[in-house]
């Protein structure tokens, strides 16, 4: 390992070091403490500090899934060490935004590693292979939207979903939405993925059930100013059962719909 990587455990500032966590184990095995208890304290301690970064490895333990490594503003080296360390800890690994020369030098390290261009994501997934949870469908307004619907579906199958996906459907053709009504329908929750006027969302939750996240995109000419009209077109939405997130909020979309399905 780099010898620039320093590795602590931290807790309030307070180094944690093997006595403490002896020290816990033998109160859970003496009956002092209970397992829910110590479960409780081992979730909000241990980080890994990389000096570049600080690495949150129990955050699945407080969530249910790990932390996401965000692949802008970070030298490629970065982003390797921390993938690599990150592996070592969780069974999942998700890097998002980065290109084909980063999956390239992610790969040297993580033979395993996955790289989905549309989303421009890679992901490592060590996890009992099951058959996904039914119950996401993706939507997407035009075929310009595509690589924000698949950071989603990466995020939503990641959490251990099978993602159904329809694509170029909008409003400006609603026809072509109308006829896949029967699947629509049998969603638990639809993520609907949307640039331009940003209207897709709304039309969907005047047809449906279940909750529909909505994800402006940037796609659009000028006065889409960047997702900020589809962005406030969702905001104002007239059907109930609609919740926006952030523009080309793929992540948080699918991260969401994950949620709700389980």
């Amino acid at each position: 390992m780099d010898k620039s990587v320093k590795k602590r455990v931290n807790s309030g500032g307070h180094k944690v070091g093997e006595r403490w966590l002896t020290g816990l184990l033998k109160k859970v095995q003496s009956g002092d403490l209970s397992l829910q208890d110590a479960v409780k304290q081992l979730s909000i301690l241990p980080y890994e500090d990389m000096v570049h970064a600080k690495l949150d490895h129990h955050r699945s333990l407080r969530t249910g899934f790990p932390e996401v490594i965000f692949g802008p503003g970070k030298t490629m080296g970065q982003v390797v060490n921390i993938a690599v360390r990150m592996a070592e800890h969780s069974g999942r690994v998700l890097i998002t935004r980065v290109d084909i020369d980063a999956f390239r030098a992610v790969r040297k390290r993580l033979p395993d590693a996955v790289y989905n261009a549309d989303a421009r994501a890679i992901t490592v997934d060590r996890t009992i292979k099951r058959a996904g949870k039914v119950g996401i469908t993706i939507v997407t307004g035009g075929t310009a939207d595509i690589p924000v619907a698949e950071e989603a579906a990466v995020t939503a199958e990641l959490m251990g979903n099978r993602v159904e996906r329809i694509f170029d459907v909008g409003v400006a053709g609603i026809h072509r939405l109308f006829g896949h009504l029967e699947q629509l329908r049998s969603a638990k929750v639809i993520i609907a993925v949307a640039g331009m006027d940003g209207v897709l969302p709304a039309v969907l939750g005047g047809l449906v059930t279940c909750p529909v996240i909505a994800v402006p995109t940037s796609v659009g000419y000028g006065a889409n100013f960047k997702g900020v009209a589809p962005l406030l077109t969702m905001l104002n939405s007239c059907a109930p059962g609609v919740a926006v997130v952030n523009i080309d909020g793929g992540f948080n979309a699918g991260y969401l719909a994950g949620l709700i399905n389980r």
